[in-house]
């Protein structure tokens, strides 16, 4: 056996290294294999790469000297597809090669290109190191594209980032590198590129932005400009001057780093801020286009839409200007043949679109009448506050979207602080107690809005605002709930109350439809979706509270702006300035910094904002000022309706219109007998609507009374009943008459029981009760007991020791008679009761609202009887021990 075992291990080791030879050579035939395989591919998607690379080079456009130098203007086409305005037009100071300074070229490669004059059309080192650049310092360290690139790309291609386009864009670049040399290509380029704000070349843009020519700028300046083409509007120095500095510095860094400046004029430079010598934004004239606070706008989105010059790439932009609405909101703005302004330095901002789309019709931008640059205050007003416009947005629209709140639901108005302590007042310092959230919307009261913001929670406010395009994007303080906010304009404004009128369907307010391209095939449309951002039961309800601002109610904020026949809703808004504000300037109270309206129909929803530039300029208090926001919304509002339909607003299954009783609390449906003056109408989520029906105008039962005469006490006792009677706020309304003419109340008491004592004969007593709650009143029960005759007694006839038995029967019989004819009266006495007349019949008695005591009638010495009372008996203590009256 272990001759057998060392056989077979000796057989294994003298096979073993014939295994791993076989083995080795496998694993050289699977190397050679997949090696072999992946050049094949390689070279098959190099041959397809070349193809692929040839056939989209194929179809590359033609150089064209011209457009190398100019930019192409684009269009600017209103709703009717009519060309209103033409970008791309200005004057340029084109600067020849020979004529820029060294130091300019220096800053610009340092940004863009440093390697422009060793590499060809396409720098592959550049690109790889521009990749590792933007990772290791950052995005916009180094850009990948040269400058030959840049200068084909602006010219010929759009800036889709397909494969397409990058073959065509390398396959120019090369031709374009070979026909011209690096000079005249630098040449192209610093003339031809875009630096915001409508200018194209660099001797232009340093004459804008520095009123200098070229060879004069200093260091820090030539850094910005050169630093300026890779974001234009993103380093707008007026618009973003903390991005523009970083820029600056960033370009300074890359200056050194490329051997352009020392260390030392690179620190020195940093430390001068760009706005140190930037032309004043006032200063600098805008662009003579027409319409040009709407065509702002419309730049604005094209750029958002992507990477499109639309002052150079020849682009047809199609837009939603109604020229109809935009030509009047000018005239309002710039003319007094519709709008008196006090004067022209108070300024305006407004924004027209369509309530269903949220398709801008017209935006009014500013007053300034000599076409200056300057700020566009219907889309730029990011530090104005937007006072009590808010409160549909952050306070009641939440709470009835997510609290199911009614149009009925009670808040107090009342003395109240903020979380913080501090006081909150309404813009009367006064209060008004309890109230609906319409009525308090209507009346615009600031501490039920701070409440309904409470009860919503500031996160639940922030998501519905939100939701309608006002992202805040910060924590919301209480203040918040009044309009004590920044970051809003009469853009966003108009596009959050649209909502509420389009059954609470978001559209985010645009300009732009579509674009396009140079081609004049390729088409980009401005995908502008609605989505749902509330319940149509929410939208809805607010917008029947705030139809409420635009009525006659007393307290109504938007009274003077009501168009008759035409449905609509509305809420007006104002800021105020702080005691420190009005101590500083020399205001009067009452003068405010900011008026707001904004109004909607089912067709057109308009914004506006009224102030001054300068914040310390009051809308004055007593004088129109406060009033020329509603005036323009009215005016615009009347004039794009004239002739075209309005329907209301449709009111949507979700909700359900309810009778309430006024007053109850929490709601309650009326009753048969609540009095129609007492029922109002009010809205519900359906399926949240009021149940119970209120008791509180209910007819009471009349009382059950009683009364007798007690003869051995000589005095009439009253008692009374009633069902309700362990109802603990049923009193009893009691007053009691005599028929000698006098008259007592009683007043409102809890006792079931009255006295009088000492009663005169003959006289009848009656007793009327009425029972009562906070709310309601019984027919009155009734009683009435006659005090009987006081006979004289007759002598006793004379003691005679005679007996007649026949005339001792006679005077036995004579007392027998006597016996039943005083049983007899004192029997209808007690039975005396109603009267004869059934509970609820008689008079009503009057409620003198306390209980009086009375004096005794039948008793010479009693108290003086008060002043127009008479005191038909004095009272006995209360059956039960307890005292009466409230």
């Amino acid at each position: 056996m272990a001759e057998n075992y060392k056989t077979r291990m000796e057989r294994r080791k003298t096979q073993a290294p014939v295994k791993k030879q076989k083995t080795k050579k496998k694993s050289k035939k699977i190397i050679k294999a997949i090696f072999l395989t992946f050049f094949l591919i390689g070279v098959v998607g190099l041959i397809a790469g070349a193809t692929t690379f040839a056939i989209y080079a194929k179809d590359a456009p033609p150089l064209d000297k011209v457009l190398l130098i100019d930019p192409i203007a684009s269009e600017v086409l209103d709703k009717n597809g009519d060309v209103y305005a033409v970008l791309g037009t200005e004057k340029r100071d084109y600067v020849e090669y020979d004529k820029i300074p060294k130091k300019v070229e220096d800053a610009v490669l340092a940004a863009e290109d440093a390697r422009f004059y060793k590499h060809g059309a396409i720098d592959f080192r550049r690109l790889a190191g521009a990749v590792f650049a933007n990772v290791t310092r950052g995005f916009g360290a180094e850009g990948g594209s040269t400058l030959t690139q840049q200068i084909v790309k602006k010219t010929y291609l759009s800036d889709e980032k397909k494969l397409k386009r990058k073959a065509q864009e390398a396959w120019l670049s090369y031709k374009l590198e070979q026909h011209y040399t690096k000079q005249q290509i630098f040449e192209m380029y610093v003339n031809k590129i875009y630096y915001g704000n409508g200018i194209h070349g660099i001797e232009t843009a340093s004459k804008f932005y520095f009123n200098k020519d070229l060879d004069h700028l200093e260091l820090q300046e030539r850094a910005f400009l050169a630093g300026l083409p890779q974001l234009p509007n993103g380093y707008d120095p007026y618009k973003h001057p903390e991005r523009a500095e970083k820029r600056k510095n960033l370009v300074l860094s890359l200056m050194y780093q490329h051997g352009k400046i020392t260390k030392e004029e690179m620190d020195k430079a940093k430390k001068i801020p760009i706005t140190k010598t930037l032309v004043p934004e006032e200063n600098n004239k805008a662009n003579p286009y027409k319409y040009d606070s709407f065509v702002d706008q419309v730049i604005r989105e094209v750029e958002e839409m992507g990477e499109y010059n639309v002052y150079a790439d020849g682009l047809k932009i199609y837009t939603t200007l109604d020229p109809d609405a935009q030509e009047y909101t000018e005239k309002m703005f710039y003319t007094d043949d519709i709008v008196q302004f006090p004067d022209d330095k108070m300024q305006a901002g407004l924004v027209m679109l369509d309530t269903k789309t949220g398709e801008i019709s017209a935006i009014g931008g500013n007053r300034y009448k000599d076409i200056k640059r300057g700020r566009n205050f219907a889309t730029q007003l990011s530090d104005r506050q937007p006072g009590s416009t808010i409160k549909p947005i952050l306070d009641y629209g939440p709470a009835i979207e997510y609290l199911n709140w009614s149009t009925y639901e009670q808040i107090v108005d009342e003395p109240y602080k903020y979380s913080t302590g501090e006081t909150i007042n309404n813009f009367d310092q006064g209060h008004l107690g309890r109230m609906s959230i319409r009525e308090a919307l209507y009346r615009s009261r600031n501490i039920p809005a701070l409440k309904a913001f409470q009860e919503v929670g500031a996160d639940r406010a922030k998501e519905f605002a939100a939701n309608i395009g006002m992202d805040f994007g910060k924590d919301l303080y209480e203040s918040a709930s009044i309009g004590g906010i920044e970051n809003v304009s009469p853009l966003k404004l108009a596009g959050a109350y649209a909502t509420f009128g389009n059954n609470g369907m978001y559209n985010k307010p645009h300009t732009v439809k579509k674009i396009v391209l140079r081609d004049g095939e390729t088409e980009i449309s401005n995908k502008i979706k609605p989505t749902l951002a509330m319940k149509d039961s929410t939208a809805y309800m607010v917008t029947d509270m705030l139809k409420d601002v635009l009525s006659y109610k007393q307290g109504a904020t938007g009274k003077s702006a009501i168009i008759p026949g035409l449905p609509a809703a509305a809420k007006t808004g104002t800021t105020n300035y702080s005691t420190d504000d009005i101590q500083k300037y020399g205001l009067n109270r009452g003068d405010v910094p900011d008026a707001w309206f904004a109004g909607y129909t089912t067709n057109y929803t308009i914004a506006v904002w009224t102030g001054y530039e300068k914040r310390s300029i009051p809308l004055r208090y007593g004088t129109n000022d406060q009033q020329i926001a509603k005036e323009l919304y009215t005016n615009l509002m009347t004039h794009v309706s004239s002739g075209i339909d309005t329907p209301d607003f449709p009111m949507p299954k979700s909700v359900v219109k309810t009778a309430v009783e006024k007053g109850s609390n929490p709601a309650k449906k009326p009753s048969k007998y609540t009095p129609n003056s007492n029922i109002i109408y009010e809205l519900f989520v359906a399926g949240k609507e009021p149940k119970e029906v209120s008791t509180v105008f209910d007819k009471l039962d009349a009382p059950s009374v009683s009364g007798e005469y007690r003869e051995a006490e000589n005095e009439v006792a009253f008692a009374w009943d009633h069902p309700k009677t362990k109802d603990k706020k049923l009193k009893f309304d009691v007053t009691i008459k005599s028929s000698d003419g006098k008259k007592q109340s009683l007043g409102i008491i809890n006792e079931q029981s009255y006295t009088i004592k000492n009663a005169k004969p003959e006289i009848t007593y009656s007793i009327e009760v009425t029972a009562v709650t906070d709310q309601q009143r019984s027919t009155p029960g009734t009683a009435s007991v006659t005090v009987p005759k006081i006979e004289e007694e007759e002598p006793a006839p004379p003691d005679e020791n005679q007996s007649n038995d026949h005339g001792n029967g006679k005077d036995k019989d004579k007392d027998k008679d006597k016996d039943k004819d005083k049983d007899k009266n004192k029997e209808n006495n007690g039975n005396s009761g109603n009267n004869g007349k059934k509970p609820g019949q008689g008079d009503n008695g009057s409620d003198s609202g306390g209980t009086k005591k009375p004096t005794n009638p039948g008793d010479d010495n009693s108290n003086p009887e008060p002043p127009g009372e008479e005191n038909p008996g004095e009272p006995t203590e209360p059956a039960n021990g307890s005292e009466g009256g409230n």
